[in-house]
C-alpha cells in the first residue's frame, strides 16, 4: 500500500479516472457531431426554402420607360358633292357624245366611257390661246389685250388665227398637253382642228381656272372674260345650271359645221369647284341646237 501511495494514484484509481475521461471525451465528441448533423438537416428538412442564387430581377412595371401611343392619322374631311358631281348620265342622241366632270378640289374626274376618244375643239381651244399668250407675253400691248377680248367674248376667228401665230402654232398645243398634263390631245391642221377628247378638255378647264395656263397675273383676267363671252355663247352647259350659279360660270363653247356633214359642238364651263366638257358630232341636219341640248342634258343628270 505504501508503494501504491508514493505513485499518488493507485491502479484502480487510475483506471477509473481513465474511464471517466474516457467518457467524457466520446460525451464531447457525440454533442459535437450532434450539432453539425443539426445544422445541416435544419437547412434541408424544416421545411423554409433555401435562398435562390442571386438574380438581377427585371424592372418593375412602374419602373419601365413610358411608351405613347401613336397618334391616328388624320381622318380627311369629307367634302359635300360639287355641284356637278359624278352621276348616271343617258343621253338618247345620234351620234357621238362624251363627257367628263371634274372636282376643282380633289382633282378627281368622272366622265362616259370614251371619254378618251378625241374631237376637234373648234372655237373651245381660244380659252387656252388667250392664256397660253398671257403666261408667255405678261405685259401685253393694249391692242393685243383688246384683241384677246374679242377672241373670247365674241369668238372671234380672225382674232385666233392672229394669236395661233403668236404662240408658235403647233408649239402651242405642245405646251398644253405638258403644262395641264394631257394624256389624249394633240395638234392637228390648224387651231380650230386641235384634237382633244373630253377629259382632256376639263384638265384643261382646271388648268385654266387654277392659274398654270395663263399665270397668276392673268388667270382673273381670263376667267372674267369668259364669264362674259356673248349671251347667245352661253348655250348647252349654263341654261341648265342654277340661276344663281350661272353669272360666275365661266365659259368657252366651240361649234362648227364641216365639210364632212357633221356638226362639232362642245361645250367648256369652269364654276366654283368643278369643270364639265361635252364633245358632240353629229349629222348637220339635226341642226346646231341639237348639240346645245345634249350638253344641256348631261350637266342637269349631273346635278341630280
Amino acid at each position: 500500500m505504501e508503494a501504491d501511495r508514493q505513485g499518488g494514484i493507485t491502479d484502480p484509481m487510475r483506471k477509473r479516472v481513465g474511464f471517466t475521461v474516457f467518457i467524457l471525451l466520446v460525451a464531447t465528441l457525440l454533442v459535437g457531431v450532434s450539432f453539425v448533423w443539426g445544422g445541416d438537416l435544419l437547412d434541408s428538412y424544416s421545411g423554409a426554402a433555401a435562398p435562390a442564387p442571386s438574380i438581377a430581377e427585371s424592372p418593375a412595371a412602374s419602373e419601365l420607360p413610358t411608351r405613347k401611343a401613336a397618334p391616328a392619322a388624320p381622318t380627311a374631311p369629307t367634302l359635300p358633292p360639287a355641284l356637278l358631281h359624278p352621276a348616271p348620265v343617258t343621253v338618247n342622241a345620234t351620234g357621238f357624245w362624251s363627257w367628263t366632270v371634274l372636282d376643282r378640289r380633289t382633282g378627281t374626274m368622272a366622265g362616259s366611257a370614251n371619254a378618251s376618244t378625241t374631237q376637234r375643239t373648234a372655237s373651245m381651244i381660244k380659252a387656252w390661246l388667250a392664256s397660253d399668250y398671257l403666261r408667255r407675253n405678261p405685259n401685253p400691248s393694249k391692242s393685243n389685250l383688246s384683241q384677246l377680248t374679242t377672241m373670247i367674248r365674241n369668238s372671234d376667228n380672225a382674232a385666233a388665227s392672229y394669236f395661233w401665230g403668236l404662240d408658235g402654232k403647233s408649239a402651242s398645243i405642245s405646251r398644253l398637253v405638258q403644262l395641264c398634263g394631257l394624256t389624249d390631245s394633240k395638234a392637228y391642221i390648224d387651231w380650230a382642228s386641235t384634237l382633244v377628247s373630253a377629259r382632256d378638255a376639263a384638265r384643261m378647264g382646271a388648268c385654266i381656272a387654277d392659274g398654270r395656263a395663263a399665270g397668276s397675273k392673268w388667270t382673273d383676267w381670263v376667267l372674267n372674260e369668259m364669264r362674259n363671252v356673248e349671251k347667245d355663247q352661253k348655250f348647252g352647259i349654263t341654261p341648265a345650271l342654277p340661276a344663281a350659279e350661272q353669272a360666275g360660270t365661266a365659259v368657252k363653247n366651240g361649234w362648227i359645221a364641216r365639210s364632212d356633214g357633221k356638226w362639232h359642238v362642245n361645250c367648256l364651263a369652269i364654276g366654283t369647284d368643278w369643270v364639265l366638257s361635252v364633245l358632240t358630232v353629229y349629222p348637220t341636219s339635226k341642226g346646231e341646237e341639237y348639240g346645245h341640248d345634249i350638253c344641256s342634258s348631261v350637266t342637269k343628270q349631273l346635278q341630280a
